[in-house]
């Protein structure tokens, strides 16, 4: 628990910074330059879904089967690859902001870098490194920009583009360093035989199913804004995307307690221990991203127009009560994906988000024409209960968990009560 809670506290502050960063964004940049980074940072966690095949939780998984060495070349190579075609097809099919392709290429390749270094660290239970990593990202983003926009008074997007290269190159080169010692000292090395060719084999069969998964899942939560690009322009991707970034700043939550569960499901074969793990953190995890809803709710409009962002966001609570059931709903699915993936069900979870998907599409093609912004913020929140109904479904089929279990109970109380008793 004491991992869980460093974890979370770690993401949270740097959402706290990144909270503030959109505001000065949507002050410095206004609507329309906030929907075009919105669309810049889609495309790029697109392509670094693509790049998850081998260099994102396989590299946990296969980590605890073959050592550190083996695993390390074919997720760095791969990241080059991968970029190359995610980009290519995202500028194919139109997706990607015009004249951005290299810029986008670029970053998706050294972020898919330091998502490697993170996986790694966390694979050898640096948890502390792990979260250092992320820290660097966040923190050195906010600090590079505020020079930037008010130092040096580049209040334009190429100034955030430069900030990420900036950022993710420190988080990189830092997370890097943090790994030499396992390379020259290693404490655990595999005795299973393999060569190259069947270790490929292996983390791509693994890993084509995760990235299909990842793919899917980052379409589900970010197609939207391709789509009401098309239909509303750059105007209203700001505001969708002002409105969904204060929205998942809650999934910091269930990413935080998932990071921690995936490796203690991936490092035990009783499935009886992932069944209480799971539905444990599922618990935890729907009580604490509801709450944090809910008081993210609770901020009027004029908040946000009159101080936060400006009067170009009206609307902007809309948009946050649209993706509300659709926020809790995603974070709880997290906590099972999890458990599909770490258990080596990957399939489930990943026939999960292509569910999320279609229904994703199906809703948008009805809603966005109709009701714009908050039509694509309840086409997202019609998506993700559609994921958790199915993950329950399939969860409690492969456990055998009875309706009953999935509610709260004195036991889960305790859980939480004796978690913090150790922290403290």
């Amino acid at each position: 628990m004491r991992d869980i809670l460093g974890t979370i506290a770690s993401r949270y502050l740097i959402a706290i910074l990144n909270l503030v960063l959109i505001f000065i964004n949507a002050k410095a940049l206004g609507v329309e330059g906030v929907g075009l980074i919105g669309l810049i940072i889609a495309s790029i966690n697109i392509a670094m879904m693509f790049n998850g095949i081998l260099s994102g939780n396989t590299i946990v998984y296969f980590m605890n089967r073959y050592s550190m060495k083996a695993v390390f070349a074919p997720s760095y190579v791969w990241t080059v690859v991968g970029s190359l075609i995610a980009c290519s097809v995202m500028k194919i099919v139109g997706m990607l902001p015009e004249g951005y392709f290299l810029h986008i290429y670029l970053l998706s390749i050294l972020m898919s870098l330091v998502m490697a270094n993170s996986r790694f660290l966390l694979g050898k239970d640096h948890i502390k490194g792990f979260n250092i990593t992320y820290m660097l990202q966040g923190g050195m983003l906010f600090i590079v920009l505020l020079y930037l926009y008010y130092g040096e008074r580049r209040q334009e997007v190429s100034s955030y583009i430069a900030g990420m290269y900036i950022a993710n190159g420190i988080a990189f080169i830092i997370s890097l360093l943090m790994l030499f010692p396992y390379f020259k000292h290693p404490t655990e090395e595999t005795s299973k035989n393999y060569t190259l060719s069947s270790l490929l084999r292996e983390m791509f069969a693994y890993g084509l199913w995760g990235s299909a998964d990842n793919i899917a899942e980052a379409l589900t939560t970010r197609l939207n804004y391709f789509l009401i690009g098309r239909f509303g322009g750059l105007s209203s991707v700001g505001l969708l995307d002002a409105g969904t970034k204060m929205s998942e700043s809650v999934w910091h939550i269930n990413r935080s307690v998932g990071f921690i569960e995936y490796g203690h499901v991936a490092k035990s074969n009783d499935s009886q221990q992932h069944k209480t793990i799971t539905l444990q953190y599922l618990k935890l995890t729907f009580c604490a991203v509801t709450l944090a809803t809910a008081c993210i709710l609770l901020i009027p409009e004029w908040i946000y127009t009159d101080y936060l962002f400006s009067e170009q966001f009206q609307g902007i609570r809309k948009v946050i009560a649209g993706l509300s059931v659709g926020i809790i709903a995603f974070g709880c699915n997290g906590i099972i994906s999890q458990y599909f993936i770490g258990s080596g069900k990957i399939r489930y979870s990943a026939v999960c988000s292509f569910i999320g998907l279609a229904a994703l599409l199906i809703a948008g093609v009805i809603l966005i024409p109709l009701y714009g912004v908050v039509g694509s913020a309840i086409c997202s929140s019609i998506a993700f209960c559609c994921m958790l109904c199915f993950s329950l479904i399939m969860f409690c089929k492969i456990t055998h968990t009875t309706v009953s279990e999935l509610l709260i109970n004195k036991k889960d109380w305790e859980f939480i009560r004796t978690a913090f008793r150790r922290r403290h």
